[in-house]
């Protein structure tokens, strides 16, 4: 591939001030569609009975798929250098939360 093949197909990311300092979750619901898939992250307190969404993404089937192979790439990777995540007890996800999965 030639030098301005490579500058063309490259993509340009801008990251503003206020996304880079990024937004805690500490629990991921997924829902879908045919469409679509939403991911919420939420911020659990321990000790709160409620909590909020602080951010949703909503990717196509695809991207979904993608993001995950990604994450999987990434938590091996991450495993490899610094020994295996403990998978911890998780709170229990609230069954009345978010879309029914219809789009």
């Amino acid at each position: 591939m030639s030098e301005d093949n490579k500058k063309q197909n490259q993509l340009n990311i801008e990251l503003d001030e206020t996304i880079a300092e990024g937004t805690y979750a500490n629990l991921a619901i997924i829902n879908h569609s045919a469409s679509e898939f939403v991911v919420d992250f939420v911020n659990v307190m321990p000790g709160v009975p409620k909590a909020k969404v602080k951010s949703r993404i909503v990717l196509t089937p695809q991207h979904a798929k993608r993001l995950t192979k990604a994450l999987a790439e990434n938590v091996a990777r991450f495993e490899k250098a610094h020994g295996e995540i403990k998978d911890y007890e998780q709170p229990p996800i609230p069954m009345n939360f978010g879309p029914t999965g219809q789009a």
